[in-house]
């Protein structure tokens, strides 16, 4: 472990000092990371920003766009040869068809570069000529990325933060009845072992589909090769103390703490380390409708997501990010096309409460962080309608399920955030004065003009704060 610990700090000094001498000599490079909790729509926003890169008619919240300074944008091969790159092509015809679809979500590591060719503004504008920007984006499921706050749990200390959690939660009644009948003392037996870990599985499933946020460990849910092996096969279970060695909770304790080697601290140290801006994507609408519970629970999941960010906090990502740091992190709500725009401030502000406790509490060093409500693809559009004597500002799209066309209204959002985050803290079932309902909606059929990137909500803003300064 000391030895492992020296050589990332070792590796990450000379990759620190490599780039630093690259962006001095060559052409500026940016590596943007992106990634988002369930149901986001990653892919989504990854695909409209890359294309409303390209075409920039609808980016005059970018700056370096609005001003004419940025020449041309064009692709090329990413940098790193074995990771997959991005499939923006097909993701766009996804989208841009006759009959549109939403493109599948992230199942790996992805990435893409997209160069820029910036003329200079102020002084520099008569003296030096165009320079080329290139963005890295690396795009990474959700899920890996809670992975972070592991790195300084102890098996213990994880086993009880999760089952103290679990214990409201229907969806879980299942395997805390399996983990309560385990004695954990006994010999490991690679069956029940198995039956654990299978059973924590379909929790962590059916958590995402309740709404809820926090679904480490992250690989569980994207396992690929590793299906099936010992690092994946461990859960939660009763902190027992003075278990015996080749018991199921020492066994236990040490795939948790070979999946924190073997598969967290890789990812990290490649990727993650290396990253300059980071954005994570939230469905903060989602979670609102799924009830209290659900927000509480991203609460506190990007509470643990910031306090993780902080070096020095963590010893882990200190040694890691040892002469770097991730100089931005935007935190965004999506889907804000679900709601009229009169409500988008409410829904940022309700953002910016989700993070504000943590945020203050890291205390960051330089970094930069923000909240904001967007829409990567913007999929309705907005009606005002009579109902019972009522004025209602409501949104009109195609509902995914029916392909039917409908207008929705879904409630107001209350003007004080912490109408929502009291009862959830609170530990409230349901809200008392709203029904905060969300639609799917289909994408809507496009029609591009030559140089116009897809309809979206304050994408060109997002833009601006990631790679704005650097333009």
């Amino acid at each position: 472990m000391v030895i492992g610990t020296i050589a990332d700090t070792l590796t990450r000094s000379v990759e620190n000092v490599t780039d630093t001498v690259t962006g001095a000599f060559f052409d500026p490079v940016i590596r943007i990371g992106v990634t988002g909790l369930a149901r986001s729509g990653k892919t989504v926003f990854l695909t409209s920003l890359i294309a409303n890169l390209l075409d920039r008619g609808r980016m005059p919240g970018l700056l370096a766009a609005a001003d004419g300074r940025i020449q041309a944008a064009y692709l090329q091969p990413q940098p790193d040869d074995t990771i997959p790159r991005f499939e923006y092509e097909d993701h766009l015809a996804a989208l841009t068809a006759r009959v549109p679809h939403w493109p599948d979500s992230t199942r790996n590591i992805s990435e893409l570069r997209l160069s820029l060719r910036v003329r200079p503004s102020g002084l520099l504008a008569g003296i030096q000529g165009p320079r080329t920007v290139h963005l890295d984006i690396i795009d990474y499921p959700g899920e890996w990325l809670l992975d972070l706050a592991l790195m300084d749990k102890s098996y213990s200390e994880w086993s009880q933060d999760t089952l103290s959690r679990l214990g409201n939660r229907a969806s879980a009644a299942d395997f805390l009845a399996l983990a309560g009948s385990e004695d954990s003392m006994q010999v490991l037996d690679e069956t029940r072992a198995r039956r654990l870990a299978q059973s924590f599985t379909a929790y962590l499933d059916a958590a995402r589909q309740d709404g809820f946020s926090d679904l480490t460990p992250g690989r569980f849910l994207l396992p690929g090769e590793l299906s099936g092996s010992p690092v994946l096969t461990f859960a939660p279970l009763p902190v027992r103390e003075g278990a015996p060695r080749k018991s199921l909770w020492r066994e236990m304790d040490r795939r948790y703490e070979a999946y924190k080697s073997q598969v967290v601290r890789p990812f990290f140290r490649t990727h993650f380390a290396r990253l300059d801006r980071q954005i994570v994507l939230v469905d903060a609408l989602g979670a609102i409708h799924k009830g209290p519970a659900a927000i509480e629970d991203l609460r506190r999941t990007l509470a643990d997501l910031l306090l993780a960010f902080r070096p020095g906090r963590n010893a882990f990502l200190s040694q890691l990010l040892r002469g770097k740091r991730v100089e931005k992190i935007l935190f965004a709500a999506t889907k804000a096309d679900h709601l009229h725009h009169s409500q988008h401030g409410r829904l940022t502000a309700i953002m910016e409460a989700l993070i504000r406790d943590a945020r203050d509490r890291a205390r960051f060093a330089g970094t930069d962080t923000q909240a904001m409500s967007l829409a990567s693809l913007r999929a309705t559009v907005e009606e005002t309608m009579q109902h019972q004597g009522r004025t209602l500002d409501c949104v009109r799209g195609t509902l995914l399920d029916t392909g039917r066309e409908a207008a929705f209204y879904p409630g107001d959002l209350p003007e004080d955030p912490m109408q929502l985050l009291g009862p959830a803290r609170a530990g409230a079932d349901t809200w008392l004065d709203q029904d905060y309902r969300i639609m799917d909606f289909a994408p809507a059929p496009l029609s591009l003009k030559p140089g116009v990137g897809p309809p979206h909500i304050r994408l060109d803003r997002a833009a601006q704060f990631l790679i704005g300064d650097r333009l």
